[in-house]
């Protein structure tokens, strides 16, 4: 592990301020394509949910973005009604139900993510093999360390409150 140099706090401040314009720029971009697919924005990253593991129950897709099953339903009422999922009886248990994309609405969504795919991978093949297998290891790390940090900031919102 590193020892914090005047450098390496140079480098993680930097990082740090990269982050933030990352964050910022991909908020902006999922709302143009929500606003785009008429959708909000929270609608669409749950239907990226459905897109990236397939189909899942309401509870499970609550469980996967912190929201509250009431709040869910919601969300897939509007994306049902947008065309982009349907409910469907679970063929082992038919008390319940599932939630699968409509595959003829992906095409919609193909079209405004492939010139962002195309730009990634611009930049991602600029990097050597050992980069690319150090850069996907370190966004994993990240990845699993904010879905912990969701997790417990979720579990602790009351007592943020309490605290000031």
């Amino acid at each position: 592990m590193s020892r914090r140099t005047p450098k390496i706090s140079q480098l993680l401040s930097g990082l740090s301020d990269e982050f933030r314009i990352q964050s910022t720029n991909t908020v902006l971009f999922h709302q143009l394509i929500a606003d785009y697919l008429g959708l909000n924005i929270t609608d669409h990253k749950c239907l990226n949910y459905l897109i990236d593991l397939g189909p899942l129950t309401a509870g499970r897709l609550a469980e996967l973005t912190h929201l509250t099953t009431g709040a869910i339903t919601g969300v897939i009422d509007r994306l049902e009604k947008a065309g982009f999922v349907r409910r469907v009886k679970d063929p082992n248990d038919r008390r319940r139900v599932i939630i699968e994309c409509v595959p003829e609405s992906m095409a919609r969504l193909q079209g405004v993510f492939e010139p962002l795919g195309r730009m990634t991978d611009e930049i991602c093949l600029s990097y050597s093999e050992e980069e690319l297998v150090f850069l996907l290891a370190f966004m994993k790390k990240i990845n699993g360390r904010f879905q912990q940090e969701l997790a417990s900031f979720q579990a602790n919102l009351g007592r943020l409150d309490d605290d000031n």
